[in-house]
C-alpha cells in the first residue's frame, strides 16, 4: 500500500502512477515501479495529478522541482487512465 501525495488516500501501488527522482537527480515517471531512486505516487486521476503539481506536493516529495515535460506526461497519464475507468 502506497499513499497518494495529492489526496492522502492509500491503495495498492498498481493503482498509483509513480513518478520518481533518480540517484542522477532527473524525475520520470516510473510505468515498470523499479527504477532506483526516490519514488513518489498519485492517483491514476487527472485532479489528483493536478492536485500534486499546482500545489508543489509532488514537488515537496522528490525534493526537487517537476520539470515541465514531466509534468505534461504525468497529465497525459493520469487523463488517459482516468478516461479508460469512467
Amino acid at each position: 500500500m502506497r499513499s497518494c501525495v495529492a489526496c492522502g488516500r492509500s491503495r495498492a501501488k498498481r493503482e498509483l502512477i509513480r513518478v520518481v527522482r533518480t540517484p542522477e537527480r532527473q524525475v520520470r515517471i516510473d510505468a515498470t515501479g523499479k527504477l532506483p531512486g526516490r519514488g513518489a505516487y498519485v492517483c491514476r486521476d487527472a485532479q489528483c495529478a493536478e492536485t500534486g503539481l499546482r500545489e508543489q506536493r509532488l514537488a515537496h516529495a522528490l525534493e526537487v522541482a517537476i520539470p515541465a515535460d514531466v509534468a505534461e506526461q504525468l497529465r497525459h497519464a493520469a487523463g488517459q487512465i482516468e478516461g479508460v475507468h469512467r
